[in-house]
This record gives C-alpha cells, sequence and structure tokens, in this order.
C-alpha cells in the first residue's frame, strides 16, 4: 500500500503547502460526483511532489485557499491527466486556474502512445503496471473513504510522477514540450468567466430550428433557467429540458390551459415552472430579436469544403506524426470555415495558431475553399 497523509485538518494543510511551495512540480488530480448538479462536489484532492504524498479532504478542511494559491505558483509545475473536469473544479472552488499546466494525457498524444489515452492505459504503456480500476464509481462525498479508496485515489498521482519523465524526455527529443504547455494554456482560458446569461439560448439543443421572433422567446426561457439553476446549484436539464423550451418557444402558449396541453413539458415541469413560464413569455423582446442561428454545416459547399480541409490536415497529422483529432478535430475545422467564410475578420482560428499554426497555416492557404 502507498504511503499518504490523511490532511483533514487547517494545520495540517497549511504545513503541507509549505513543503509544496519549495518544489517545482506538483501532480495532481480530484475525486468529485456530479449527478443532479450544475457543479461538480469535490469530494478528495490528491497531491504528490514526489516526497509527500497527500489526500485532501476538502469536506473537513475548512480553507483551502493557501493549497489554491499553489497553482498560481509561476515556478510550479502543476501536472494532471486529462484535466478539463480538474480545471472546472479549480474554477469553481478555488476562482483559480494552473499558470503552467502539463496534461499528461496531450502529452502522450503527442508523443505516439495514441489520443485520448486513458490514465490506467497510460500507466500499463509507460511503467507495465496493471492498476485496479475497481473504485472508479466510489462516492467520494462518503465519508469515512475506505482503505481500497483512498489507495485508488492515491495512485492517480503516485504512477503519473513515476512516469512523467518519460514524457519530458520523449517531447524534448521532438521539439514539443513547448506545445504541451500551449495546449495547457490555452484550455484554463475564460474559465473563470461566469456563464453569460444572455447567450444561454445558444446552447439549447436545436435552438438553429427557429425563427429569429421563436429566439426572442427562448432567449428569456434560457436566461431564466440557467439563473434559476446556478442559484440553486441543479444541472440546467433538472429545471426544464431542453425539448420543452423548444417546444415552449414554438408554440408560445397564453394559457395554463394552453400550457398543460402541450407533450414537450412534463407534468412535473407544469406544475412547479407552469406559472413562471407563461410570465417569462410575456416579457420577450419580440421588437428586438436575436439573429436567426446561421448553421455553417447547411451551408452550400460545407460538405466539400470540409472535405478539403480535412484530408489535407490528415496528410498533415501523418507527416507530422501528430494524431488527427489533436491537430485538427471537427471543431477545429469548423471553426476555421466559418473565419474563412466570414471573410477572415476576427480572432484567427486555432489551425492558424501556436504549433498548429506552423504546421498547418501555409497548406490551408492554399486550399481552394
Amino acid at each position: 500500500m502507498l504511503a499518504f497523509q490523511y490532511i483533514d485538518d487547517d494545520a495540517s494543510l497549511t504545513e503541507l503547502v509549505s513543503q509544496y511551495r519549495q518544489s517545482t512540480l506538483l501532480v495532481l488530480d480530484t475525486e468529485f460526483v456530479r449527478t443532479r448538479t450544475y457543479y461538480a462536489r469535490l469530494g478528495l484532492i490528491q497531491a504528490y511532489d514526489g516526497k509527500t504524498l497527500a489526500l485532501i479532504d476538502p469536506i473537513a478542511v475548512g480553507n483551502l485557499s493557501e493549497f489554491w494559491s499553489l497553482l498560481t505558483e509561476p515556478e510550479i509545475t502543476t501536472v494532471l491527466h486529462s484535466c478539463s473536469e480538474d480545471l472546472e473544479v479549480f474554477a469553481r472552488n478555488g476562482q483559480c486556474q494552473p499558470i503552467r499546466l502539463f496534461d499528461s494525457q496531450i502529452a502522450a498524444s503527442l508523443c505516439g502512445f495514441g489520443h485520448g489515452l486513458g490514465y490506467a492505459k497510460l500507466v500499463e504503456q509507460t511503467l507495465n503496471i496493471a492498476l485496479d480500476k475497481g473504485e472508479s464509481r466510489t462516492d467520494w462525498m462518503k465519508r469515512p473513504l475506505s482503505k481500497a479508496q483512498l489507495t485508488y485515489a492515491a495512485n492517480d498521482v503516485y504512477y503519473l510522477y513515476e512516469l512523467y519523465p518519460q514524457l519530458i524526455q520523449k517531447l524534448e527529443d521532438t521539439d514539443r514540450l513547448d506545445w504541451v504547455f500551449e495546449e495547457g494554456e490555452r484550455m484554463t482560458q475564460g474559465r473563470l468567466t461566469p456563464p453569460d446569461l444572455e447567450l444561454a439560448y445558444l446552447k439549447v439543443k436545436n435552438a438553429f430550428q427557429l425563427s429569429s421572433q421563436q429566439l426572442a422567446y427562448l432567449k428569456v426561457l434560457a436566461k431564466w433557467r440557467l439563473k434559476k439553476a446556478l442559484s440553486r446549484d441543479l444541472a440546467v436539464g433538472f429545471v426544464v429540458k431542453d425539448h420543452a423550451l423548444i417546444g415552449l418557444a414554438k408554440k408560445q402558449p397564453k394559457n395554463t390551459n394552453e400550457l398543460n396541453k402541450m407533450i414537450e413539458l412534463t407534468d412535473q415541469e407544469k406544475r412547479i415552472h407552469g406559472r413562471d413560464l407563461l410570465a417569462l413569455l410575456d416579457t420577450a423582446d419580440l421588437d428586438n430579436p436575436p439573429k436567426s442561428i446561421d448553421v455553417l454545416a447547411l451551408k452550400n459547399g460545407y460538405k466539400s469544403s470540409f472535405k478539403t480541409i480535412k484530408n489535407c490536415l490528415t496528410a498533415l497529422s501523418e507527416k507530422h506524426d501528430v494524431p488527427i483529432e489533436l491537430l485538427g478535430s471537427k471543431r477545429h475545422i469548423h471553426e476555421y470555415l466559418q473565419w474563412f467564410w466570414d471573410g477572415k475578420i476576427g480572432d484567427a482560428p486555432l489551425l492558424l495558431s501556436g504549433w498548429r499554426g506552423e504546421i498547418a497555416a501555409s497548406p490551408l492557404a492554399e486550399l481552394a475553399l
């Protein structure tokens, strides 16, 4: 069994942070629970600097601000694996993001281990160790945590620290270490910005189907839903489902009778939110409705242009030994086409930025789209 410290009081955390502040490398992981909540509920933080492996109990420790400050130390490299959800936890609980971030999943992809590699697979490939994944569905909010659960959690940072030098060596050999830190910087951008209530309607599934007038109704409905979800820490789908908002925006019921006839809403949604929804529909600004949503994929020439770019990027990914999913995903291609067809106005798309731009900018400029 791995040796670790279980940190469950402020004094122990202060001592731990003081030690970690002397390190240049800190491997982190978080365990959390998200079922019905808008935000993930943080259950455990794992940290290892090569000397002390600590499991920090955020439920027991009153103030974690000292620990969160470690992430903003420019001299400390923060190492995580597939860190998108961890970054969300940091933003919510610590109101911070790592300054110098190394995501080992991205590093492994650039080292030729495979794209989107899970932690256990990476440990197996680099260290030839098979990890027990039996505790992956643990309720991390429940106390006390068992020895098996704590060992599982400790493994997530211990072996990542052990394999980190292999990734660093391969990245330095191929002159790609800066690429990983560039990706880390990009992944942290915008994480501390709160959700924009006014733009919530754009995230409702199938919003593009609505007319400009219907979008005016959807805008007030989606804003209300997100505001309620945030105040109650509830996933938006557990307030009112997307297809119900679309139905309301299309049909615009005028009274309880018409609302109750709508099959898009559940009986519970009608009972709890019926009056609010009817009142909201009356507040839609029909004189200044949002613009209709322009769906790029429905434009003439989209499929052929997309295929042209995809073929170009596929050839480049093979030439430079970079996974196509990392070099140019569907979202990246879509972003590039949007920028290109908008007259190249605004910020350059990701495909033309940083290390991707070094590889792809010139070949993309030569394409006939």
